[in-house]
C-alpha cells in the first residue's frame, strides 16, 4: 500500500521557492516525512511573481522557515546541524549548497531539476529547451553534489514541449511532473533502497542564467528561431522585444505562420509591418511570425496603434 504516512518518523530541512517547492512539500508531508525548518528567498520587489509562495505555505502549515542572502553561512548550518536531518531536499531553490550543507543529511540531500539530466544543466532549463527547439523535456530527481546537477539520478519523468507551448505552460507540466516524480520516489529514498543511475554529465549540456536583454529579437534569424525565442520568454517572463525609432515593443502573443497555407506579402523588410490589419514579424528566412498581440509601455497596442506605428 502507497498511501500517506509511509515512514517512520524521518525528518528534513528543505530549501525551497516557486510553484514547484509549494507542490514538492506538501508531496513531502503527504508522504509523512517531518519538514522541521524551510529555507526560502524573500519575494524581489522587481521580480514579477506569478508563481505560488513557499512564505504563504510555510505560514499555513506552521513550518519553521528562513530566508537567509546566502544559505552556507555558519549560522544557517549550526540551525541544520542542530536538527540533524534525515533528508536535505532542494526545490527551485536559487541559491547553491555548499558541501558542508550537504553533508548535514544523514540519508542524502536530493534536488529536483527542470531537465532530463544530463541535458540542461545549470539555471532555467525549462527556457533553454524551448529556446532551441526542443520536443521533450522533463524533470529530475537526483543526488546533489558540490558540482551542480551532477549527482546520480534517482527518478525522471518527461512531459512533451508542444510547437506552440510556451515556457511558462511548460513550467507547469514540470511542476505536476515534480509532484510526481518525487511521489514515486520517496518509498525506495525512505527505505534506503533507491537505484541509482549514472548521470554522465560528457552526454549531457550546461546553461548559464539569462538576462532580460537576452530576448532581443535578430530578425535576420530563421522565423522558428525567432518564433522559439518568443516561446521560452513570453508573458509572464520578460517577452521577446525589439527596438524600433527608441521605443521598446514586446511580443505578447504570437504564432508561426505557414507560408504553405498563409500568403506573406511581398517585399516586407525585415521586422515589424502591418499589413490588412495583420502584423506580421519578417525574419531572415523570408518567413514570417504572426504578432497577435504587442506591448509597448507595458499596454498591448489596438489595432490602430499598430496600423500608425508599422504601417
Amino acid at each position: 500500500m502507497t498511501g500517506q504516512n509511509t515512514n517512520l518518523g524521518q525528518t528534513a530541512v528543505v530549501f525551497a521557492y516557486h510553484s514547484v517547492g509549494v507542490r514538492s512539500i506538501k508531496t513531502l508531508l503527504a508522504r509523512g516525512i517531518h519538514i522541521q525548518l524551510v529555507v526560502s528567498h524573500d519575494d524581489n520587489p522587481n521580480e514579477t511573481i506569478w508563481f505560488e509562495s513557499v512564505a504563504a505555505l510555510c505560514l499555513e502549515y506552521g513550518i519553521p522557515r528562513i530566508a537567509p542572502d546566502n544559505p552556507n553561512t555558519a549560522e544557517t548550518i549550526d540551525q541544520i546541524k542542530a536538527i540533524n536531518p534525515d533528508f536535505i531536499f532542494s526545490f527551485y531553490y536559487r541559491n547553491m549548497l555548499s558541501e558542508e550543507v550537504l553533508c548535514l543529511a544523514k540519508n542524502g540531500a536530493y534536488n529536483l531539476h527542470g531537465s532530463l539530466l544530463p541535458k540542461y544543466r545549470g539555471r532555467v532549463p525549462v527556457n533553454w529547451a524551448v529556446l532551441h527547439g526542443e520536443t521533450e523535456t522533463g524533470v529530475t530527481l537526483h543526488e546533489m553534489t558540490a558540482k551542480p546537477d551532477a549527482g546520480a539520478i534517482i527518478a525522471q519523468t518527461a512531459v512533451p514541449i508542444l510547437p506552440d507551448d510556451t515556457a511558462f505552460e511548460v513550467f507547469g507540466k514540470l511542476t505536476v511532473a515534480a509532484e510526481q516524480t518525487l511521489w514515486n520516489a520517496l518509498p525506495a529514498l525512505i527505505a534506503g533502497n533507491a537505484k541509482r543511475l549514472e548521470n554522465n554529465l560528457a552526454l549531457g549540456s550546461y546553461f548559464s542564467g539569462r538576462k532580460p536583454e537576452d530576448g532581443r529579437i535578430d530578425w535576420s534569424r530563421t522565423a522558428q528561431e525567432v518564433y522559439n525565442l518568443h516561446r521560452a520568454v513570453a508573458p509572464p517572463y520578460p517577452g521577446a522585444f525589439t527596438d524600433v525609432n527608441g521605443q521598446r515593443f514586446v511580443i505578447e502573443k504570437a504564432r508561426l505562420i505557414n507560408p504553405f497555407t498563409t500568403k506573406i506579402p511581398a517585399h516586407l523588410p525585415q521586422g515589424i509591418s502591418v499589413v490588412d490589419n495583420v502584423t506580421f514579424g519578417v525574419c531572415g528566412d523570408g518567413n514570417a511570425i504572426q504578432i497577435l498581440a504587442l506591448q509597448l509601455d507595458g499596454r498591448t497596442l489596438d489595432s490602430a496603434s499598430l496600423s500608425t506605428l508599422f504601417a
